[in-house]
């Protein structure tokens, strides 16, 4: 058997009832929802089980919410003795990672992307920034299409996601340019997202100069297993360089594509979505087909992959 990573999920995974099983079924599990809720002061599990559609978008919550359900969803797997050669997470879903790795502590890292999503938020005024995704154009058509969209002002690629898939931010008049170029251009799709402000874009500099401040006043141990990390695609493995890279990450783009190429040159074989929705595990299927993906949200995926690992592990054996 190949090696295996946990990769973990950014914004938009989210949904009402997302951790509540695996909280109801694994006291690792439910202990992680409790501290959440501790650390933040206010009930996010409740946000998590319950929430409406519009509570769960707003980024203040949405950041809190998924970091929460995908550690839940950590501590369930390692009760299952299922551990990880590699770690990475998209955007937000970086945090999970660290935590995964013992970088980061979870209590500081729920309060750490409470912030980040109010830092985020507070950056740029509603309305006037956007994200669209393109699909069917190469990343580098896709640059051309920021470049022409832009006319001075803020548009660039902010997610590498796939061969496929760029998701692009900035301004929102010059991002309205960008997708309509894009479309001439032949792309299969390009939709402006729902999303509250133009993450990874340098119109984040607001939000990343705060969440600096609170990054330098915590500490980071050196992680135990390699954290691919989203802004240079490439493996740390000290607790500074993690903290380098939450930094930058914030109005960097996120290379998903290339970090997920680093990791098959390492040789894995086994991606495991480890938090709420298969987001990643579609973007891996564009990127290559050949590996196994799976993926753990609740109590069926977890049982699912925990079998499908046995199973690997004894043809190997």
């Amino acid at each position: 058997m190949g090696k295996v990573a946990f990769i973990f999920p950014g914004q938009a995974s989210q949904y009402s009832g997302m951790g509540k099983e695996l909280a109801e079924k694994y006291p690792a599990a439910r202990a992680i929802f409790d501290e959440a809720d501790k650390a933040l002061g206010f009930s996010i599990s409740r946000i998590c089980f319950e929430g409406t559609e519009e509570e769960l978008k707003q980024t203040a919550y949405t950041q809190p919410a998924i970091l929460t359900v995908s550690v839940a969803a950590l501590w369930a797997l390692s009760e299952k003795r299922i551990g990880a050669e590699f770690v990475a997470g998209h955007s937000l879903g970086e945090y999970s990672a660290l935590v995964a790795a013992g970088t980061l502590n979870f209590a500081e890292a729920v309060k750490l992307v409470h912030k980040r999503g109010k830092y985020m938020q507070e950056a740029v005024p509603a309305g006037q920034g956007a994200m669209a995704a393109i699909l069917g154009l190469s990343p580098a058509v896709v640059a051309d299409a920021c470049k022409r969209a832009a006319e001075g002002g803020v548009c660039a690629p902010a997610n590498l996601n796939s061969p496929e898939q760029t998701v692009i931010s900035g301004e929102a008049a010059a991002v309205k340019r960008a997708v309509e170029i894009a479309s001439q251009l032949g792309a299969k799709r390009a939709v402006i997202l729902p999303v509250s402000a133009p993450f990874h874009s340098a119109m984040m500099m607001p939000a990343q100069e705060k969440l600096e401040k609170d990054l330098r006043a915590i500490q980071f141990a050196d992680p135990h297993v390699p954290v691919v990390t989203n802004v240079d695609a490439d493996t740390i493995q000290k607790g500074d360089d993690a903290r380098e890279a939450l930094i930058r990450q914030v109005s960097m783009p996120v290379r998903w594509e290339e970090s997920m190429r680093l990791l098959l040159d390492e040789g894995v074989t086994t991606f495991i979505e480890v938090g709420p929705g298969k987001v990643l595990t579609g973007l891996m299927r564009q990127i290559e087909r050949s590996v196994t993906t799976l993926n753990v949200e609740d109590e069926k995926s977890l049982q699912a992959t925990v079998e499908k690992i046995a199973a690997a592990k004894s043809d190997a054996a």
